[in-house]
C-alpha cells in the first residue's frame, strides 16, 4: 500500500515541475490498508486506509506526485508521495475562551504577592 498514487495532490505546483531540494513540502503514505485496521476501530473509519501525512524539507529534487524523501524539523528521514509544496498548517484550536484569557495575568499577580515573580 505504500506505493499508492495520489490523484488529489495539491496544485500549489504544476505536476510537471521539479520541486527543488530543501523546499518545505508534505508527503503522504498509506500505513494500513482498510483490511489491516484494528477490529475495535469504528466501521466508518475501518473502511478507509490509515494515511500518514508529514511536512518537512525535500531531500532531493522530485516532481509533485512522485516518491520523495523528506527531512523533518526533528531530523527524521521519511519517504512517501510528494503531495503538496509549501503546505500551510490548517489546524486550529477553536475560538478563544474568555475565562482563560486572563489566567496569565492572574497567576503573575498571585506570584508577585508571594514574592516569587518580579
Amino acid at each position: 500500500m505504500r506505493d499508492t498514487v495520489y490523484k488529489n495532490v495539491s496544485r500549489n505546483a504544476d505536476v510537471a515541475d521539479v520541486v527543488a531540494r530543501d523546499t518545505w513540502v508534505e508527503i503522504r503514505r498509506i500505513e494500513l490498508a482498510p483490511d489491516q485496521r484494528a477490529p475495535q476501530v469504528p466501521a466508518d473509519t475501518r473502511r478507509v486506509p490509515l494515511e500518514m501525512r508529514v511536512k518537512g524539507f525535500l531531500a532531493a529534487p522530485v516532481c509533485l506526485g512522485a516518491q520523495a524523501e523528506i527531512i523533518t524539523p526533528a531530523g527524521r528521514r521519511l519517504r512517501g508521495v510528494l503531495s503538496e509544496v509549501n503546505p500551510a498548517y490548517s489546524h486550529g484550536f477553536g475560538s478563544p475562551i474568555p475565562e482563560l484569557s486572563t489566567i496569565g495575568s492572574e497567576v503573575r499577580a498571585i506570584l508577585r504577592e508571594q514574592g516569587r515573580f518580579k
